[in-house]
């Protein structure tokens, strides 16, 4: 078994959520708490060295981000994130004027991250705008949703449904969108949902109206936006599969992303208000740890498949529940050597999986297969330690928060 480096980095722990974005601009549009910092990206793109001619000096810090210096460079360097999320990664890296792709199942976070990433005229977005509240009241159809029903007060549904419909007869997709992002995240604000772990809750609430909500929220992005720096690049968020990458060989130099954890929730089902009232049209794909059950077949090839990147011994401990989810980050892993040149650079934030039977340590794992296929395992930084429970206070080991850092000779 190979012995990796471990290097304790928990400096870095409140890097891998959400929360610090919550007061950035742009990166704050759509709330998303699976998704890590923008700190974290700007802080790889140092430590990975990825340059298009730009200096990052991390020296005698003050502020949140790196000073940046940009100066001419004929080399592109290509940012892949094949679990994109928001987009949070992409957007960062158009900070920088690094050259980014990103992928996702998830439709919502992948409609997120591209309205996040695009380039706008700010005069017609502002004339979008007062035309969007300039619009008449009528009477709207409400969908025939449980969903729905359940989780806004009549008024507030009938509101959102106005300003989608309203918001939907715009020719232009971009400010459309803009402004249909700004409606989703005001919704779910005026609504009744309350987001626990995995599972939507109804908290009741005074809400205000969705009119007033609106009008903050864009004008708030609108500012957001204009005062954004951003540097010439390409970038490109879409819809697909980490295990099958729309992408020719060799073609990406850094890979920066953090895969589902191993037996947490399955993201999608608590954006499903989003995804009923809003994107119900765009159909969801194949994700990570989608299996519901798992066959005798399945279950049996499988394990074929690990045994021969792993070890006999290693994988027959493993409790089944995780086999799926490595076989489909083994595929991924494939995938990324496939697409990424030679000196290629990766991080990648994952976590332990907590079971009845102990901690299923995927850094370790996930970093072995990565070994089997080719990559150099540099060093794998210990961002974050947590008691993993039984019955919920017999304790059976400590499960890490880890950040993988794999080079392609």
């Amino acid at each position: 078994m190979p012995d990796f480096k471990l290097v304790e980095k928990p400096e870095w722990g409140p890097l891998v959520t959400f929360i610090p974005n919550k007061e950035q601009p742009v990166y704050n549009w759509f709330y998303y708490k699976e998704g890590f910092a923008k700190e974290l990206v700007l802080r790889l793109a140092h430590e990975l060295s990825l340059t298009n001619g730009w200096k990052a000096s991390m020296a005698g810090r003050r502020q949140q981000t790196p000073s940046i210096e940009m100066t001419p460079s004929d080399q592109r360097v290509r940012v892949l994130d094949p679990f994109c999320g928001v987009g949070t990664t992409l957007l960062a890296c158009k900070q920088l004027g690094l050259d980014s792709i990103g992928f996702d199942v998830n439709p919502m976070a992948v409609f997120a991250a591209k309205v996040k990433t695009r380039d706008y005229s700010t005069e017609d977005m502002r004339e979008a705008i007062i035309g969007l509240f300039k619009a008449k009241h009528t009477p709207v159809s409400v969908p025939e949703s449980r969903l729905l029903k359940k989780f806004f007060p009549p008024r507030t549904l009938k509101e959102t449904v106005f300003y989608r419909d309203t918001i939907g007869t715009i020719r232009d997709i971009h400010i459309r969108d803009f402004l249909l992002l700004g409606l989703m995240s005001v919704a779910m604000k005026c609504s009744f949902a309350y987001k626990d772990g995995a599972v939507l809750k109804v908290k009741k609430k005074p809400v205000p109206p969705v009119r007033d909500m609106l009008r903050r929220q864009l004008s708030h992005m609108l500012r957001d936006y204009e005062s954004m720096k951003t540097e010439e690049c390409e970038t490109t968020a879409e819809f697909g599969d980490a295990r099958s990458l729309p992408l020719e060989d060799s073609t990406v130099d850094a890979v920066i992303t953090s895969p589902p954890y191993l037996n947490k929730i399955e993201y999608t089902r608590i954006y499903e208000i989003e995804q009923e009232i809003f994107l119900k049209r765009i159909q969801e794909g194949p994700s990570i740890r989608s299996y519901i059950g798992l066959s005798l077949g399945k279950l049996e090839k499988d394990m074929a498949l690990l045994e021969a990147a792993l070890d006999y011994e290693s994988v027959k401990g493993l409790p089944s529940e995780a086999l799926p989810y490595l076989t489909d980050m083994f595929q991924s892993i494939e995938e990324l050597y496939r697409v990424c040149r030679k000196g290629a650079k990766l991080a990648l934030v994952v976590g332990n999986g907590c079971f009845p039977t102990g901690v299923v340590e995927s850094d370790i794992l996930l970093s072995r297969m990565a070994e089997s296929l080719g990559f150099q395992v540099d060093k794998i930084l210990v961002l974050n330690k947590r008691w993993c429970t039984r019955n919920r206070t017999e304790k059976v080991g400590i499960a890490r928060e880890s950040l993988l850092l794999w080079k392609k000779p």
